[in-house]
């Protein structure tokens, strides 16, 4: 039988003054999100609509069902993103434990003991024995007045949320280094067959150089410079070679694959299409990145910081309460236990610390304020991306019609020389400098396809991706 004894006066006096002392230590302030830059109305180029930004379906605008599926098969197997995903989930059971602070523990004890007397090593004397057991139920609850426990539950989740932001950080970057690698892949193919086509054109022009010094129109100078202009442009073609292996093995890496068994089906450059990308409001922005989004929350992780470390100037409360049931063997513990109870209150506050309690609160003042300013120099980089990956896909698709027309004009320019050539109206060194600047303006079209792409996907990355507005928050604890 369980007995009740009514609260002594001391222990109702105890909890009446923790309760007075109770309510949030925390400051309004120590929880916000401060937004330390003030975005523009417009970009420098303006805005192309309030609502106009990348979509998910964006890479579908390549034009490439290749990278399409090189794209999901990073997503599930690069290394990166499989780091992300595991510090996901130890996030996520941090916040397991700072959650179970919140909650009461209970714990259970059961002993059964044998005390045996008389009748050592006597035969005659009887022995005697007596059997105890007993069954024991605790918990202890911290009331946690000042919000201590309750700001490091609300850091928790907070830091649980930036982890995932993390993980789409690094989804973001992987998805970027794979499209520009394969896209780098595909660009060496196409300078390698351009140089290829042009030590064809050379070893056209060495047989008319050689066919005119059979016939006397020619030096033995003529012969030998278009000899060495084709060694020369014959060895271009291994280095080229090999930047395309070293692409690809790159892009080996971010799969997750092993070298051998890394291969790119397309053949260059030609077919692929350019997705468009809108650009929003500025404001906007900051709810679309999400290393934004994490360097705003890391404010809050840190204003809940602040909040504990106030709370731990304070006195800490514990309730614990424990009763147990004891017998005098199984059978009486199970009829007629003998039962009793306990409950107590602890207070505790410490009187003398050095200061370090104080300089811990404000440690955790000066941590948010470094964070603030992280998260002002992360805004003004985040507008400088989109600026400035802007201005190199404008530039990247002007060089490129401009070059075009430059192949174009090389071309034409090379197949009069060859001609005028054959016909001796122009000497050899006029042949060989149209050669060298049809093939200058070849590579430097197929480097400057290569640009425009790659500056898609870096305005595209700038602009925060695919992701759609921040989802619920994280709402902060009442102070």
């Amino acid at each position: 039988m369980i007995t009740r004894r009514p609260l002594r006066p001391l222990t109702i006096a105890l909890l009446s003054s923790v309760a007075l002392l109770g309510g949030c230590t925390g400051h309004p302030d120590d929880m916000a999100v401060v937004r330390p830059v003030t975005p523009q109305a417009t970009w420098s180029a303006g805005n192309d609509g309030a609502a106009v930004w990348p979509q998910a379906d964006w890479w579908q605008g390549f034009n490439t069902p290749e990278l399409l599926a090189l794209l999901a098969e990073a997503r599930q197997a690069n290394t990166d993103l499989a780091r992300a995903a595991l510090r996901l989930r130890q996030a996520q059971l941090r916040e397991v434990q700072a959650g179970a602070a919140l909650l009461p523990s209970l714990g259970a004890s059961a002993n059964v003991s044998r005390q045996q007397s008389g009748g050592w090593g006597d035969s005659t004397t009887p022995s005697q024995g007596r059997t105890s057991a007993g069954l024991g139920l605790s918990a202890s609850y911290e009331l946690d007045f000042w919000g201590r426990n309750r700001a490091a539950a609300t850091a928790a989740q907070v830091n649980t949320e930036i982890s995932r932001l993390d993980q789409e950080t690094v989804a973001l970057t992987v998805t970027a280094d794979v499209a520009n690698t394969y896209f780098q892949v595909l660009a060496l193919r196409d300078r390698a067959r351009n140089a290829e086509e042009n030590l064809t054109l050379a070893q056209r022009v060495l047989a008319v150089v050689e066919s005119r010094f059979r016939n006397g129109a020619a030096t033995a100078l003529d012969l030998a410079q278009q000899q060495a202009s084709l060694v020369s442009q014959r060895a271009a073609i291994p280095s080229l070679r090999q930047q395309e292996l070293d692409a690809t093995l790159n892009l080996a890496v971010l799969l997750g694959r092993q070298p051998q068994d890394m291969a790119v089906a397309a053949g260059g450059l030609g077919g692929l299409g350019l997705p468009s990308t809108g650009v929003g409001v500025p404001a906007d922005l900051l709810e679309r990145r999400p290393d934004l989004k994490g360097a705003a929350l890391a404010l809050v992780s840190a204003g809940a910081d602040i909040v504990a470390a106030r709370a731990a100037l304070y006195p800490s409360a514990n309730i614990n309460l424990s009763g147990n049931l004891s017998g005098s063997g199984l059978n009486s513990l199970v009829n007629a236990p003998t039962a009793a109870a306990n409950l107590g209150l602890s207070l505790v506050q410490s009187i003398f610390d050095g200061g370090s309690r104080r300089a811990a609160v404000q440690i955790a003042e000066a941590q948010k304020l470094q964070l603030i300013e992280t998260y002002r120099a992360n805004i003004l980089a985040a507008f400088s991306d989109v600026e400035t990956a802007r201005g190199a896909a404008r530039n990247a698709e002007t060089q490129r019609k401009l070059q075009e027309e430059s192949v174009r004009l090389a071309r034409e320019v090379f197949r009069l020389a060859e001609t005028r050539y054959r016909e001796g109206q122009v000497d050899l060194l006029t042949l060989l400098d149209a050669q060298r600047s049809l093939l200058s303006a070849q590579d430097s079209l197929t480097q400057t396809r290569l640009a425009e792409l790659q500056a898609a996907v870096a305005l595209y990355r700038a602009l925060g991706g695919g992701w759609g507005p921040a989802t619920a928050g994280v709402t902060p604890p009442a102070g």
